[in-house]
């Protein structure tokens, strides 16, 4: 943590300003992190909480600076909703990331999106947002939510990577809205790129982003065989008795985030035609 204080602007590279939010939690690590982009005029990704002491940090790197916009990776509470009060006090627009299209009745999927989030523009695959000696380019990387985007900075090779590829953990993808069959996709269309680093919503900057997408990919993978060798055994197993099996001494806080993400390679599984649903539990089909 002394590397990566809250509340400090971290200079990350010449264009790039890092400032880490006070929200650490079992899902969020040390907390959620804002960046600052730009030189004479700026856009800043991800504001996060409507925390003002992050809101005064985050006004004083702008220090009066025009901010071109505020960009959102996806609409998670910890993620958008210090957009509206700085979107206030700077006139910049709210763009990026669409409003939720897949819901559902389960809260604990709910729980995590911002309701209130608003966007001024929707951006999509290939859409740019410039200023003065920057450009920050919409790159459509679903899965941990059906609408995330990333943004890639050219002009130095970084690429913001929101939730989809993390600094310290694999991301959570919580059905209905998170997709793991889009999840997969979204990481396989990130090592057809060459960004020299990524910068996360949570977690250290990745300096060997190629590397850590193909260990995500074989994670998700070997995920999906323990899956399938649990079923093959012959018992139809519930999702809660597959995560007791498969995340042997996890954090308590962090099961049910297990257990959406086995749900999320259930739905994909099934769409394969490999395992077929029983009721409330799951068989090889």
């Amino acid at each position: 943590m002394a590397e990566h204080p809250t509340g400090i602007p971290i200079l990350l590279e010449p264009l790039v300003t890092r400032v880490l939010a006070p929200n650490p939690s079992p899902f969020t690590f040390t907390g959620t992190q804002s960046y600052v982009v730009g030189d004479s005029d700026v856009a800043v990704i991800d504001p996060g909480p409507d925390d003002p002491s992050h809101l005064a940090v985050l006004e004083r790197v702008i220090a009066g600076r025009p901010v071109r916009a505020i960009l959102i990776t996806h609409h998670h509470r910890d993620h958008s909703p210090a957009s509206r009060p700085l979107s206030r006090s700077t006139g910049a627009p709210i763009v990026g990331s669409a409003p939720r299209v897949r819901g559902g009745e389960d809260g604990r999927a709910d729980a995590a999106f911002d309701r209130d989030y608003v966007p001024d523009r929707v951006l999509a695959e290939g859409d740019v947002v410039r200023g003065h000696g920057w450009s920050l380019r919409a790159i459509a990387t679903p899965g941990h939510t059906s609408q995330h985007l990333a943004f890639a900075l050219p002009e130095t090779g970084a690429l913001f990577s929101g939730d989809h590829v993390m600094g310290w953990s694999t991301s959570i993808v919580s059905p209905p809205d998170g997709d793991m069959t889009e999840y997969m996709a979204s990481l396989e269309k990130l090592m057809g790129r060459d960004d020299r680093v990524y910068y996360p919503g949570h977690g250290e900057a990745v300096d060997n982003p190629q590397r850590l997408v193909r260990g995500m990919l074989g994670h998700r993978k070997q995920r999906e065989g323990q899956i399938l060798r649990l079923l093959k055994e012959g018992a139809a197993l519930p999702v809660e008795a597959m995560v007791a099996r498969m995340y042997v001494g996890l954090n308590p806080k962090l099961v049910p985030a297990a257990e959406r993400s086995t749900l999320a390679h259930l739905y994909d599984l099934r769409t394969r035609g490999l395992i077929r649903e029983e009721g409330a539990t799951w068989t090889i089909a």
